[in-house]
């Protein structure tokens, strides 16, 4: 893995490598981590990678890791830079032959996602995108009860992303996180809805399986000065008549990372929270609630195989960061040996879900902008 962004000072960098090295399947073999060379050098150096594999510009480490031989040279690029550069790496990444991993959001517009989906498909490389909350085994366990059948036709979404840190303006206080995801010119059209609004959307559509049509929006910034969103309040409609509401907010004091979500059938329903991820409640009609936990009795096949250690041990955010990360490496050595990448591990976000995403902060932006009641969900 050759990493572009996550140096010195940065959160989602570090992240993405404890996610990667979990596994024993992927190793950090260069990077260029900042657009600053002498702050990409430092940070190789504190990864004690050779300096030689330490790049000034994510271009130079592109151009020079092709001309390195097939098992010497970088496999596939992590691309964990604020959202106004995820575009251009992934981009020339993809067009020299490098298969790609990206955070969320994909890009900056749905013009460039688009653009961004047009070179996937032509390059016929790999391209995950880290919607991490969909590597849960619960999260998977859901999915499977909704395919089944076992809730019937799904009527009713209430997804939530509630957190507290941006209750103030704490841009101004120098935080490098808070400074580019409320700056537009780094983080895009919107603020919150972008950060994670897009988290609760891809959640939502995930499990159900169903896909948003049509949404209602509020956006706010509530926080003086600032220039982006720090609330949203959505409802939704979906391909199969189901109706929805999406909370996402960044200023509810004392909330966490408190992502939850409902989903109601016509026989059934089930819940799952972040907060208490080994755990999914499971109601049927006319039956008491069952509460189903990671590793115990049958699960499905799918939770099984992103179940890592035995129950009553937890496990969360960084494992299944990490299966995202495993599943793409096995699907990745797979195509690298010209065999069928076993099923189980092709589940992680794709381009496709990037572009949605995008799709998803435009219509609500444009929404909650518009005096027209629903506003088309554009694809």
């Amino acid at each position: 893995m050759g990493m572009v962004g996550g140096g010195i000072g940065a959160f989602i960098g570090a992240v993405h490598r404890m996610a990667a090295a979990l596994d024993g399947e992927i190793e950090l073999v260069c990077g260029a981590f900042s657009s600053d060379p002498e702050k990409s050098r430092l940070s190789g150096a504190q990864l004690y990678l050779p300096p030689e594999r330490v790049y000034g510009s994510y271009e130079e480490m592109i151009l020079k890791e092709k001309t390195l031989p097939i098992g010497e040279r970088m496999d596939f690029v992590a691309i964990v830079t604020p959202n106004h550069m995820h575009f251009p790496p992934a981009k020339m990444a993809l067009e020299n032959g490098f298969d790609v991993v990206c955070d969320k959001p994909v890009t900056f517009n749905l013009t460039e996602a688009k653009e961004l989906a047009e070179i996937v498909q032509k390059s016929g490389r790999l391209f995950a995108l880290t919607h991490n909350y969909t590597g849960y085994p619960m999260v998977k366990e859901a999915r499977e009860i909704v395919r089944s059948g076992r809730i019937g036709k799904v009527r009713k979404v209430v997804v939530e992303y509630p957190q507290g840190w941006l209750a103030t303006l704490v841009e101004a206080t120098g935080s490098k996180q808070a400074s580019w995801r409320t700056d537009p010119t780094k983080s895009g059209a919107a603020g919150c809805i972008g950060d994670i609004g897009t988290h609760a959307e891809n959640l939502a559509e995930y499990i159900t399986g169903l896909q948003i049509t049509e949404l209602c929006a509020d956006i706010t910034a509530f926080v003086p000065g600032r220039k982006l969103d720090d609330d949203g309040n959505i409802l939704l409609r979906f391909n199969n008549g189901a109706k929805g509401i999406l909370q996402a907010s960044q200023i509810c004091v004392g909330e966490e990372n408190n992502l939850n979500i409902r989903v109601y059938g016509e026989t059934g329903g089930i819940w799952w929270h972040q907060m208490e991820p080994n755990t999914l409640e499971l109601t049927l009609i006319d039956q008491p609630k069952q509460l189903i936990r990671t590793g115990v009795g049958q699960l499905s096949a799918a939770a099984q195989a992103h179940t890592r250690i035995p129950a009553g041990h937890p496990e969360g955010y960084l494992e299944a960061f990490a299966n995202i990360y495993r599943n793409f490496a096995r699907t990745l050595r797979s195509r690298l040996k010209g065999e069928t990448p076993d099923p189980l591990y092709t589940d992680f976000p794709t381009i496709e879900d990037g572009v949605r995403g995008m799709a998803f902060i435009e219509a609500v932006v444009a929404a909650s902008a518009s005096n027209e009641k629903w506003y088309p969900f554009a694809k």
